[in-house]
């Protein structure tokens, strides 16, 4: 007998992947959604802005304004995983060290095994 397969029964939504602020994303949801994901996003964004003719320095504008909030849910969610406050997202503005300090931090090292303080671990689970 197949069992019905419930959509509330996803341990998160791509609407709260991109858009929401609390929980916890392992590594893989954070390189596929959160770079490979949004670097894509980036280069249709810029092709459809540059066949309708917007300058340059305006396609660069949008593209990371449209950007910077998917961005920042997926960084501070990654924070999460890791046991640390969604403000360490705010490392990214030292120049080159916090850059690095954010990619090991965030894309290499695993998250809290089991539940921690943001919810619980759902790696393998997305």
């Amino acid at each position: 007998m197949t069992e019905a397969i419930n959509r509330y029964d996803e341990p998160m939504s791509w609407g709260h992947i991109f858009f929401g602020f609390s929980g916890r994303i392992p590594r893989k949801v954070y390189w596929l959604h959160g770079v490979c994901g949004l670097i894509l996003a980036a280069v249709f964004l810029s092709f459809v802005l540059i066949i309708a003719g917007v300058q340059d320095y305006t396609i660069d504008g949008l593209v990371n304004l449209l950007l910077v909030w998917p961005a920042l849910a997926i960084g501070v969610k990654r924070w999460h995983d890791r046991d640390k406050s969604g403000w360490w997202v705010l490392v990214n503005f030292i120049p080159v060290i916090g850059w690095i300090w954010a990619l090991i931090d965030n894309g290499f090292l695993r998250g809290t095994q089991g539940p921690n303080r943001f919810g619980e671990d759902l790696t393998g689970r997305i």
